[in-house]
């Protein structure tokens, strides 16, 4: 009787066992289903389009040499971001308590094999102060592909223009931004043995930190990506009013439609107006700098800056501006917006202008 009674016991604590190991595993994955879904979406593509499995691996650069397998695939992760080839996400690196942004591009939409490894190389080796670096790149057994970067919490100048910050409106603050861009765009262009063009810059791809200093990100995202996947890029940043006019379908993207880029970008500084006003009156246009053109060619001086810019500056009694630094930076910033890509400055070119606007 003694017996049967202990092996009753035995029983219930070994299904009590197994119950509490279900319950631990159950935990751990519901708090990083994001990122498990990131996985579940490389092995749903690879296992259509391909039986074969590859290599787990984890590509260390500058600053991120501490990286692991573990640290990335076990960070709760946050969407902060989507787009047709790929997610991002905000996530706790839980042994360092660091937070990372973590991209997922899409297996679908990625080049595959050496060219797509050659490219991260090529990515991992830049770094600028005024570029996003990349720290690590993961691998997955069925094709998934994760680009680790700094996460940087003050946001991205969109929303600084947007939100109504009153920082946006000081020409200390948009000079430096200003500054900052173009000099990581031109070590993009001239400073690199194999320069690159960035192909998707616009305000949301320029984070700050909290003096306000800028950083490229996206920069080089199109040469990850396969002819289609990298032409949607294109497409959108159309559709928000950063393509140059000559980059029509199938176009690469060139030095000169990064210029134009920034000079929109320069304009949403100066005038804190959208890229794209889609609900325009019969005196105003649909793109920025067409509006801006007719700016002046009406005699509408007032429409080329934020009302609060002069005031704002000139009660600065540390750095007072006059209005003919902005209109220096408005020709500047209407030149890259040239249509001809031939009269656009090139990036050694615009640092130079700023440098004698800043002095």
């Amino acid at each position: 009787m003694m017996l049967k009674l202990l092996l009753s016991l035995s029983s219930i604590a070994f299904f009590f066992i197994l119950v509490l190991v279900f319950i631990f595993y159950q935990k751990r994955e519901a708090t990083n289903d994001q990122l498990d879904d990131i996985e579940s979406k490389g092995q749903k593509h690879d296992e259509e389009e391909d039986d074969g499995s590859e290599m787990e691996d984890v590509i260390t650069f500058n600053d991120g040499e501490d990286l692991t397998i573990c640290d990335i695939l076990d960070a709760p992760g946050e969407v902060i971001g989507k787009s047709n080839y790929g997610t991002v996400y905000k996530a706790l690196l839980q042994r360092s308590n660091v937070v990372r942004l973590l991209r997922f591009l899409r297996p679908v939409c990625a080049l595959r094999g050496e060219e797509f490894g050659d490219v991260v190389q090529m990515l991992g080796c830049i770094r600028h102060p005024n570029l996003v670096p990349l720290l690590g790149f993961y691998a997955g057994p069925r094709g998934e592909k994760l680009l680790v970067q700094p996460f940087y919490w003050h946001g991205n100048l969109a929303q600084l223009i947007r939100d109504g910050n009153v920082e946006s409106h000081r020409w200390a603050v948009i000079y430096k931004i200003s500054i900052g861009m173009a000099r990581g765009l031109d070590h993009l262009h001239t400073g690199l043995q194999k320069p690159i063009v960035h192909g998707n810059l616009k305000s949301k791809n320029v984070l700050l930190d909290r003096n306000y200093l800028p950083y490229l990100s996206d920069f080089g995202i199109h040469l990850l990506l396969n002819p289609t996947s990298g032409q949607e890029i294109l497409e959108a940043s159309a559709a928000e009013g950063y393509k140059a006019p000559e980059l029509i379908k199938m176009r690469d993207a060139s030095p000169e439609t990064d210029i134009y880029s920034l000079g929109v970008i320069f304009l949403e500084l100066l005038s804190g107006k959208e890229p794209i006003n889609e609900k325009p009156t019969p005196d105003e246009d649909f793109y920025l700098p067409n509006f801006m053109r007719n700016a002046v060619l009406d005699h509408r001086i007032s429409d080329l800056y934020h009302p609060d810019l002069l005031l704002r500056n000139n009660n600065d009694k540390g750095n007072p501006v006059t209005e003919e630094s902005f209109l220096k930076f408005f020709q500047l910033a209407m030149t890259c917006c040239s249509p001809s890509p031939t009269l656009r400055p090139n990036s050694r070119r615009v640092l130079m202008m700023l440098e004698e606007i800043g002095n």
